[in-house]
């Protein structure tokens, strides 16, 4: 009988903590495939998993492959991927047990064509365990809650709201023919991971739980403001693939392709945001050279931010008021927003 629910954990050198996120799928094994991708780890990654294979042989599954990034790892998962639906679990992240059996029962009701999503919503926290906190992301406000529906019903975005890797669940047929590209060697890929199957979604589920449970607080995890800053190159690359590789002009849907557009510009407000908090000249050139390309290669996406109030977002801003006053201003509302939104 196939699966309900495939996971794929990709690891790298995950010894330490591949167990919990492992264990945290175990509760749903008779519907749950796990499938762990070992990306070229040199400790006991592996291991780990085959101690799980010989007790779960039907549930536990292990993919062994040359490092390829984190991106590489996931397509391996997906294209391995046996189950109804598909999700991701990074190897230090873990599911909340009760979330996940809910999210089982209603996978259990798409099995028939008619009630199945294209995409299944659910919440996550970003659990800072260091910090001994957790902040909580839902979207109660903007969707429907326990039921189908389309993108005419999709309300406003609020702010710092908007789906993650870690609040989707896609059909596998779909992500997998969804013509995803996810490079490799490249951090922050998933965004492109929630894009591209995106462009296709139709029907969608929110599922009203707190089910990814997200670590905040290792020094070299990807994620860490110090490492991201470190690896601008990448965020540079990934920002500029959602850009240019992903045809979101072609959408016919309005609600749609506006919620596109605004993934997008939460990205690239990331990105200026970093090569702000740098904090050198040549990074605010790179900055400023950046937004130029993007005026002068999507001028339809370029105008459609700065027609948004300075209020709603913040490439405007740096774009018409003097640097010496928008650039330290810029810097200022970073900080505040990482901390009402709980990010890096």
């Amino acid at each position: 009988m196939q699966k309900l629910l495939s996971v794929a954990i990709p690891c790298f050198n995950s010894q330490d903590y591949v167990h919990r996120a492992i264990e945290s799928l175990l509760p749903g094994e008779e519907q749950v495939e796990i499938i762990v991708v070992d990306d070229g780890s040199t400790d006991d990654t592996s291991k780990i998993a085959e101690k799980y294979i010989e007790k779960y042989p039907d549930t536990v599954r292990l993919i062994k492959k040359e490092n390829g990034g984190h991106g590489d790892a996931v397509m391996a998962g997906l294209n391995a991927a046996s189950g109804l639906y598909f999700r991701v679990l990074d190897s230090d992240d873990w599911l909340d047990k009760d979330s996940l059996i809910k999210l089982l029962a209603v996978l259990g009701e798409m099995t028939d064509p008619e009630k199945a999503a294209d995409l299944v919503i659910t919440n996550y926290v970003y659990e800072k365990v260091n910090e001994g906190r957790s902040h909580p992301i839902n979207y109660r406000k903007t969707l429907p809650v326990g039921r189908l529906f389309g993108w005419d019903e999709v309300g406003k975005w609020a702010a710092g709201s908007y789906l993650l890797m870690h609040s989707a669940t896609y059909r596998t047929e779909l992500a997998r023919n969804s013509g995803m590209k996810l490079p490799k060697h490249t951090f922050y890929v998933d965004h492109l991971f929630v894009c591209y199957p995106m462009i296709h979604v139709e029907k969608m589920y929110y599922l009203d739980v707190d089910l990814y449970r997200y670590f905040i607080g290792r020094e070299d995890q990807s994620v860490n403001e110090k490492v991201m800053l470190s690896r601008m190159d990448q965020q540079l690359k990934v920002n500029r693939l959602m850009l240019y590789e992903l045809d979101i002009d072609s959408i016919t849907n309005k609600a749609k392709k506006e919620y596109l557009y605004y993934y997008t510009e939460i990205v690239t407000q990331a990105t200026v945001s970093f090569l702000l908090r740098l904090g050198t000249k040549e990074d605010e050139q790179v900055m400023q050279s950046f937004l130029d390309e993007i005026q002068n290669n999507r001028p339809v996406y370029y105008e459609w931010i700065l027609q948004k109030p300075f209020y709603r977002h913040t490439i405007g801003p740096i774009r018409k008021l003097p640097h010496w006053f928008a650039y330290p201003l810029y810097r200022f509302c970073y900080i505040i927003a990482r901390r009402v939104f709980g990010f890096n």
